[in-house]
């Protein structure tokens, strides 16, 4: 994944706001996590008030089901 495509993907999810969203917003972190590293998921968080809107903490490791 890219990250222009995550930036995509995060701000969709974040405007329709359901539990379904964040849930699918975490598969994103995983796979940003696993191509990109701690730092990028860090600051996607911080950009889309994840930690206020679905609790998502800093320093956390997101894992993705999906193998590269």
């Amino acid at each position: 994944m890219t990250l222009d495509k995550a930036h995509e993907l995060i701000a969709m999810h974040v405007n329709f706001g359901s539990g379904y969203n964040r849930n699918a917003t975490r598969m994103i972190l995983g796979e940003i996590m696993r191509d990109f590293g701690q730092a990028t998921v860090d600051q996607l968080i911080k950009d889309y008030g994840l930690e206020e809107k679905w609790d998502f903490k800093e320093g956390v490791f997101y894992e993705t089901p999906f193998k590269k």
